[in-house]
């Protein structure tokens, strides 16, 4: 579906709790990288991942990078950047010669919840959001970046195997440097409720799927542009009323849901359900959310879903299933269709 899915391989392989060091003094001398490995050098944090035997890199002063690769790497993801990544304005300059399906971009992972996410400047025959279904978009450091979620299930990630989801931001018109203030898209990213998590690493990253190419990059913390951003979703229309409708599953150790429409355009809508516990706390819950006729989800979010129109059953995530008596929490999604009537929901402990 999209070259990422393979690309999470890097973390599972070789990355794991590896910390920025501060750069000494004396410069450490270019290195060539052939084998998957992650560490730091000149003081930036650096990750080489190949699925096969075709790629090698070179690690050079400050924070550049240079990588070739052939179509015998399978998948390769390289980069150079910062561990752990944070919401910095990054700055880089370079070249990016693709042959194929590749791409440039800033990449990087959050944990609590565990996202995978991408700035994609840059790419080659293949657009990486392709399948993906667009929520909106973001203009910022002169370019209008369009904005997606997709899901990874049961697939490698930093923590081992698991399901995340992936935050897209893609350049509509592709360039090889400049500055990525990149607050401007995590912000966008949580008005459509794509929220990450604890910061683990952040890369500008040359990735290739069964391609050829080469790039020379370099990358440091800069400075944000005096621009304008102006984060946007598909045409609206006048938003209703908040509507909400309340099942309770009843008795001790018991949970209720309450579901609400935010807002609405001609195309879809945003919804958002909260889960209370009873007079007992309760170790995990059940939503069962029931679309009406045109419904389907697009995405969904603080859940676990099976089935996407109709009857859908919405699990709690790994963090917000253990509430205390009279606790709370809450998964919002996105979903396709009008927002009337709007969907019925029930509440159950497992």
């Amino acid at each position: 579906m999209l070259i990422s899915g393979a690309a999470t391989a890097v973390v599972a392989a070789v990355v794991a709790a590896a910390v920025l060091v501060p750069a000494t003094a004396n410069a450490e001398a270019d290195r060539t990288v052939t084998s998957n490995s992650t560490g730091t050098h000149n003081g930036y944090f650096y990750t080489f991942w190949e699925q096969a035997s075709g790629g090698n890199m070179t690690l050079g002063a400050g924070g550049n990078y240079s990588v070739t690769w052939n179509s015998g790497a399978q998948n390769i993801v390289v980069g150079k950047g910062w561990n752990p990544g944070s919401n910095h304005t990054v700055s880089y300059s370079g070249t990016f010669n693709c042959g194929g399906n590749c791409y440039l971009a800033l990449y990087g992972w959050t944990t609590n919840p565990l996202i995978e996410y991408y700035v994609v400047d840059n790419f080659g025959s293949y657009n990486p959001s392709t399948g993906a279904t667009r929520l909106g978009s973001v203009t910022t450091d002169g370019g209008t970046y369009d904005i997606y979620r997709t899901q990874r299930v049961n697939q490698p990630s930093i923590i081992g195997t698991a399901t995340f989801y992936q935050y897209w931001s893609v350049r509509q018109s592709k360039r090889t440097g400049g500055t990525i203030t990149t607050a401007n898209h995590f912000n966008a990213w949580a008005n459509f409720g794509l929220n990450l998590g604890t910061h683990n690493y952040q890369v500008l990253a040359t990735e290739g799927y069964q391609s050829s190419g080469s790039s020379n990059i370099t990358v440091s913390a800069g400075t944000p542009p005096t621009t304008t951003t102006t984060t946007t979703r598909p045409p609206t229309t006048t938003t209703p009323p908040v509507t909400t409708t309340t099942s309770s599953g009843g008795g001790a150790g018991a949970c209720t849901a309450t579901y609400s429409t935010s807002d609405s355009w001609n195309t879809g809508f945003n919804g958002s359900v909260s889960v209370r516990s009873g007079s007992s706390s309760i170790g995990s819950w059940t939503v069962k959310l029931n679309l009406q006729s045109g419904q389907s989800i697009v995405s969904l979010w603080n859940g676990v879903n099976t089935g996407s129109s109709g009857a859908v059953t919405v699990k709690n995530a790994p963090y917000n299933g253990s509430l205390a008596a009279g606790a709370s929490t809450s998964f919002g999604f996105t979903a396709g269709g009008s927002s009337s009537p709007p969907p019925t929901v029930s509440c159950s402990v497992p």
